[in-house]
């Protein structure tokens, strides 16, 4: 079964703050599931949450083999998602997805908000856990080299600056609510739909 050794440290930290977040929400899109660990985990912190695992197809096999295995009750079968789509499953009153804006085109970051706007419901909250570069704060050393290496197997890909994902959130609507910082040099954003 898929592994991600990332996953297996970080699910605990990122967990501790989704279960303050998440505390009234009902229903959860993870959007790039990946191996699944992020999806099993959360729900079995989260069990008032129906949390739907999501990735491309090319990840789908994977991520529904540890999802058919070890998910509790409150996950659902993962869904085939790429970002660009224009239909997402939803409405959902809460999205997360960890380490993939960085990974993603800048076009595909722009269709990730975009997504998000469509399918978030009331005031419903996204969240999103990775890197990001802040105005006039120095990036740390492993985050620079780990652009340098994001941007040498991908020009269009690279660590987000927080000011431009923040602007893509306005866009929908949605206010920053909290800037959690994170180990390993990580932060879990959270943005609120503005009622």
């Amino acid at each position: 079964m898929a592994f991600s050794e990332p996953c297996e440290r970080n699910k605990q930290p990122i967990l501790d703050i989704l279960v303050i977040e998440l505390y009234r929400c009902s229903a959860a899109l993870e959007v790039g599931s990946g191996t699944g660990q992020h999806a099993v985990h959360f729900a079995g912190g989260l069990p008032q949450v129906k949390w739907q695992p999501t990735d491309r197809i090319d990840e789908l096999l994977a991520l529904s083999a540890r999802i058919m295995t070890e998910a509790p009750q409150n996950v659902q079968p993962p869904l085939q998602l790429d970002v660009c789509d224009k239909t997402w499953p939803g409405p959902f009153d809460a999205v997360f997805t960890a380490n993939t804006l960085h990974i993603m085109s800048w076009d595909s970051v722009r269709h990730f908000f975009r997504g998000v706007g469509r399918v978030l419901d009331g005031c419903g909250l996204l969240c999103v856990y990775g890197p990001f570069l802040y105005a006039g704060v120095e990036m740390v050393s492993s985050n620079k080299a780990f652009d340098q290496w994001l941007r040498g197997r991908d020009p269009d890909s690279g660590i987000r600056e927080f000011e431009d994902v923040n602007a893509l959130a306005a866009e929908q609507g949605l206010a920053l609510k909290v800037d959690h910082q994170m180990p390993a040099n990580n932060q879990l954003l959270v943005w609120q739909r503005e009622k």
